[in-house]
Parts: C-alpha cells; structure tokens; sequence
C-alpha cells in the first residue's frame, strides 16, 4: 500500500490563504508550486483578483485574518494597500498576490512563472 505524502508547512499555509480568499469570494485562484525550480523565491505564489479596491482590500484583511488565526503568523512584509490594484501578502514561503483584473492581465504572473507546478482552484 503507498503510504500518503504529508503536507509540508507551505503547502498548509498556501491552503489556509486559499480559505481567507474564498471566504470573500476572491476569483480566479492561482496556486503556483515553485518549490522545484532553480533559484526560486519561495515555495507558492497564490494568485486572486477582486473586482475593486474594497474587494482586494477585504480579500487581502481575510488572508491575513486566516493566517493568524490558523497558525499565529503575521506577514513578514506587504504592500500595495496605498491603491489596491496589487497587494503583495509575504509569509517568506508563500507569497500572495491580490490583483484588481486591469493590473492582473498587465503582469500575467502566471505566464511568468510558466513553469511552475499551477493549479487552478474551482470558486
């Protein structure tokens, strides 16, 4: 019998910023394994888009929120709340990412990283 692979502590906490996005109906979910490429920055980025600046706002508070409560975590850096159209969420192995759309087809993250492990998340 093939045993299950245990989640590593990224992959978790990639799972728990997943819930704080959905729980304020964040769209098109991104997550993206970086783990295995050379050189990469972190372990996932996740992706989402809000429809306006109080939606990336009120994704970006649920994230933060979730993290915190699930395992006790602050952010280790963030930034974009001054307008919104992109806010930056680092936990150091996973990093997120809350665009307005506008801004999210402009950087097409997902083309950047292309060879990334990417999984589409149904919302």
């Amino acid at each position: 019998m093939a045993r299950k692979k245990k989640p590593t502590a990224s992959e978790m906490l990639s799972e728990i910023i997943i819930k704080g996005i959905e729980d304020k109906k964040g769209m098109k979910i991104v997550k993206m394994n970086l783990s295995s490429l050379k050189n990469s920055i972190t372990d996932y980025f996740i992706i989402c888009s809000g429809t306006s600046r109080p939606h990336t706002e009120a994704i970006a508070s649920s994230v933060e929120k979730e993290v915190k409560t699930a395992v006790g975590l602050n952010p280790w850096h963030k930034e974009g709340l001054e307008n919104a159209e992109w806010i930056l969420i680092d936990y150091i192995d996973v990093v997120v990412h809350i665009f307005q759309e506008k801004s999210r087809d402009f950087y097409q993250l997902e083309q950047v990283w292309g060879d990334a492990d990417i999984q589409y998340i149904d919302n």
